[in-house]
């Protein structure tokens, strides 16, 4: 399909802006063409050009001017004037009311059903339009005034407490009296509105966890964005356990148990999209904590490329993942991505010919075509006896969500053997770490030198925020680090890289990152290939030191090498590489 006019002379202004040179414009045309994909999609899937950019150079071709809404909050006013249901169908956001003109910026500025609805709402209210164009970005961040959820808080909060007043005191030598007035919070509006606010707030904010804890006189709720744990909401203590208790009636949890540890699950739509909240429960002094890991149900699966892997590693993992058989093994600690490598692997030979089974605990993503089980360890349906049950099923690929103990390793070693590609994750510190680990869980070591084919570690470092990234001094120190590390790294990593030239980046906050610098994150990793030498070393009891000497032949990056070098292209930040690293 090819290009329209509108859309060539958006390509014309950003090359004359500087933004694209011909090459790349010629490439999106040709793309576009080709696919039908709309070049302002591939712009800012394949980074060309950024979202201000883009709007800056329609503003020019349709003479409108362009807007910045970063930091810019609407006042109650202007909500009250443009509804939110307005704002958030058109992608609309009101800016200002002055001189009897309404100011409202539009993210399309040729939706005519945007412009119309806003012609009507000025009309009745005796205004004149004047339009703006912003980015979407922008307007996500002016949105945030409609959801204010601090300020929604706060109105229940009050409710919560007028109600709590008004059925009697909390006091701990009537407990007769708090177990009927907390009941009675649970069944009203109040707390059920908290809840609600938390749980789309999280969503929002492309949380993977809620936290919800008593701390000193409050009850705090945190969010883990981007790997790192952050305050987001603060209740007064007297509602925690009201809050717990609304959490264990939607996750079907007994609610008068509150001495040993409950797992459930909770299945709602927030913010128009399927979650699941995987909640667990946990006895704390005088009180429970509630942990929930968020799932979304429609999440895509992302390339390796998009995890951050670099060109030299994708080529290792496609060629591993083509193998008949044998074992694919990913390790680090909880929350390093492990599981997600392996749904991307997957999902890259989710063929016709191919049976994929999985055996997870949870399911994360959904993969169509494959068969995928969710263990229930508490009717003894476990990765081992589930293992026993597939392997009847007839599969090419089986996926365990991980190996932990001794019965688990010795069925997927087995399986492995007769003919089955095996992926799975095991926890150890590095890729090295993984054969002692098996052989400590008790797989005999021939067998395991017949059978592993590559071992991959990784961690999940922050990614520097593209919006406000800037490149910085370097100190001494640093410099001394990089460059001690960067002399240990194989050559073929570093063909286009001069030694002595050291650059770093850090985010200098903005609205997009919430003045963190963060914005996402990125894989860094270590690939142990199973070589024939490497085999025999695994039979022999797999020495240290020659161990070392067969990675350093393979020519093989440690996790600590990766993240530098992307320290150095930009992706993440020498301090974040040195946190996720540390031994």
């Amino acid at each position: 399909m090819p290009v329209s006019i509108a859309e060539q002379q958006l390509l014309d202004v950003l090359r004359s802006d500087g933004v694209l040179n011909a090459d790349q414009a010629a490439r999106v045309i040709e793309e576009a063409d080709r696919t039908g994909v709309m070049p302002v999609d591939i712009l800012k899937r394949d980074r060309l050009a950024t979202e201000e950019a883009v709007a800056t150079a329609q503003a020019k071709i349709l003479n409108i001017p362009f807007q910045d809404l970063s930091g810019k909050t609407i006042s109650e006013e202007l909500m009250n004037l443009v509804p939110r249901q307005v704002a958030e169908t058109f992608k609309l956001a009101p800016i200002a009311a002055e001189d009897h003109t309404l100011v409202v910026g539009l993210v399309n500025p040729s939706d005519y059903r945007a412009i119309e609805a806003i012609d009507f709402i000025a009309q009745q209210n005796g205004f004149a339009v004047s339009y703006r164009i912003i980015t979407e970005n922008g307007w996500r961040f002016a949105m945030r005034s409609y959801e204010s959820e601090h300020k929604e808080v706060a109105q229940v909060v009050e409710m919560a407490r007028a109600k709590m007043a008004a059925t009697g005191p909390l006091e701990k030598d009537k407990s007769e009296e708090k177990d009927e007035t907390i009941e009675s919070v649970i069944k009203g509006a109040p707390v059920s509105r908290i809840v609600a606010v938390m749980f789309k707030a999280a969503v929002d904010q492309n949380a993977s966890d809620i936290h919800i804890e008593p701390y000193g006189n409050v009850s705090r709720v945190r969010f883990r964005v981007d790997g790192i744990l952050r305050t987001s909401i603060t209740l007064p203590l007297f509602l925690h356990a009201a809050v717990v208790s609304r959490i264990k009636v939607l996750a079907n949890l007994k609610l008068d148990e509150t001495r040993i540890p409950q797992d459930g699950r909770i299945r709602m739509d927030v913010s128009g999209r399927p979650v699941d909240f995987r909640v667990s429960t946990l006895p704390v002094v005088d009180f429970e904590k509630v942990v929930m890991r968020i799932l979304s149900a429609d999440a895509a699966i992302p390339t390796l490329e998009a995890l951050g892997f670099r060109t030299e590693h994708v080529e290792i993992i496609k060629s591993e993942i083509r193998r008949p058989h044998g074992l694919f093994l990913v390790s680090g600690p909880t929350g390093s991505g492990k599981s997600t490598t392996l749904y991307t692997v997957l999902s890259m030979r989710n063929e016709e010919g191919i049976n994929i089974i999985t055996l997870e605990d949870p399911i994360e993503y959904y993969l169509k075509g494959a068969n995928q089980s969710q263990i229930r360890p508490e009717i003894n349906y476990s990765f081992a006896t589930g293992l026993r049950s597939i392997l009847r099923q007839d599969p090419n690929i089986i996926m365990v969500g991980e190996i932990r103990d001794s019965e688990t390793a010795e069925l997927s070693v087995h399986a492995a053997l007769t003919g089955h590609l095996i992926f799975s994750t095991v926890h150890t510190n590095d890729a090295l770490g993984v054969t002692p680990r098996l052989i400590d869980l008790g797989v005999e070591s021939f067998l395991l030198s017949a059978t592993l084919n590559v071992a991959i570690a990784q961690r999940l470092a922050r990614r520097i925020c593209q919006h406000c990234r800037a490149e910085i001094e370097v100190t001494p120190d640093a410099r001394k680090f990089v460059e001690t590390e960067i002399f240990r790294v194989p050559k073929k990593y570093m063909a286009d890289r001069d030694p002595q030239t050291v650059k770093l980046y850090r985010g200098a906050g903005c609205t997009h990152c919430a003045m963190t610098g963060y914005l996402g994150r990125v894989a860094v990793c270590e690939i142990m290939m199973v070589t024939d030498t490497m085999r025999k070393l695994i039979e022999s009891g797999f020495p240290g030191d020659e161990v070392k000497k067969e990675a350093a032949a393979q020519e093989m990056l440690t996790i600590k090498q990766d993240g530098i070098l992307k320290a150095l292209d930009g992706y993440t930040t020498i301090e974040e590489v040195m946190r996720v690293t540390r031994e």
